[in-house]
């Protein structure tokens, strides 16, 4: 009998491809993915996939996913969103998906994607962040802080457990698939005619600040291989970082995207992202600023040689990849 793993958030820039790469595995006799909208398996070609509507934060939705399941994937998690909604959502949410796995008597391993962000933006952290490095997460950055409480929420309710716990920390996830970078550009705000002026006009784009420090991207297909992989693979349990060969700077994802970009000294940035911190009440937009403040480019090294990974798609073809479809 082959592996039933249940996905959450099957339906996500990062789900539609994992459940393809999973689709894929022949360790993998069933998928079972669960989320909020209605969605047919079919729409995506998939065979081997069976579609339950449910929320994460439907505890009794939430058992019953893990229950028939060997294999738990918890991908359903808000990036762009309130501090309110985003708390509710991605900590009582996960908090479920953990304790109904911990608590279910069949899966035998729990595969969590968390983020680089989880590390937090803090000068002191080293360069390259290797996994010994401590999720701190950064408090004025909503994601951030989430992302570093569901990771030690993780470690504390699988204590004791015999479950096998792998926590992957992706970098910036992008391509064709998975365009939340390209949306969240403020000029994709505008209306659709001050955006077409700007691409004819370039003195019209906006001017994006670049403070200089290198940025990783992984391609959505890549982070879906480390998914299938974590969640079949005779690997060991732990975390591992994900991110493509190669780095980009600011600068060219602004002009891939439709910027203007200015170097800025990376004091500037730093200064910036503080400013911001004590502003109370800060939009919850605005804290994405704070990423921009220090260099949070990760080692690999543990996901290659351990999980067996390898990316496909470099930095720059990640980023070229997502341009072609803005």
């Amino acid at each position: 009998m082959g592996l039933t793993v249940a996905v959450t958030g099957p339906t996500g820039e990062i789900g539609i491809s994992a459940v393809t790469a999973l689709e894929r595995e022949p360790a993998v006799e069933t998928i079972i993915g669960m989320a909020r909208r209605p969605f047919d398996p079919v729409s995506c070609g998939w065979q081997k996939t069976v579609y339950q509507q449910g929320d994460i934060l439907d505890r009794e939705a939430v058992d019953d996913l893990v229950a028939q399941a060997d294999v738990v994937v918890h991908l359903a998690f808000i990036i762009m969103g309130s501090r309110e909604e985003s708390s509710r959502i991605n900590l009582q949410g996960t908090r479920n998906v953990f304790e109904a796995t911990v608590a279910a008597e069949r899966p035998r391993r729990l595969v969590y994607t968390s983020s680089v962000a989880a590390y937090g933006y803090h000068s002191d952290n080293p360069v390259p962040l290797t996994e010994d490095v401590p999720a701190r997460g950064s408090a004025e950055h909503y994601y951030s802080e989430q992302k570093a409480a569901c990771e030690a929420l993780l470690a504390d309710v699988t204590t004791g457990s015999s479950l096998e716990v792998f926590v992957l920390r992706p970098c910036v996830v992008a391509g064709p698939k998975a365009t939340a970078l390209a949306d969240a550009m403020p000029w994709n705000q505008l209306p659709g005619p001050v955006r077409a002026m700007s691409k004819v006009a370039p003195m019209l784009k906006p001017v994006v600040p670049d403070p200089g420090f290198p940025l990783q991207l992984v391609h959505h297909d890549d982070v879906a291989e480390a998914i299938a992989l974590a969640a079949t693979a005779p690997a060991p349990p732990g975390a591992y970082n994900i991110a493509g060969d190669g780095v980009v700077t600011i600068s060219e994802v602004a002009r891939a995207l439709g910027g203007r970009p200015v170097r800025v000294p990376a004091v500037a940035a730093s200064a910036a992202s503080a400013a911001i911190s004590r502003v109370p009440f800060v939009p919850s937009m605005l804290e994405w600023l704070h990423v921009a403040r220090t260099s949070v480019v990760m080692d690999t090294t543990k996901a290659r040689t351990q999980l067996g990974w390898r990316p496909v798609h470099s930095a720059q073809e990640t980023l070229a990849a997502l341009a072609n479809v803005v």
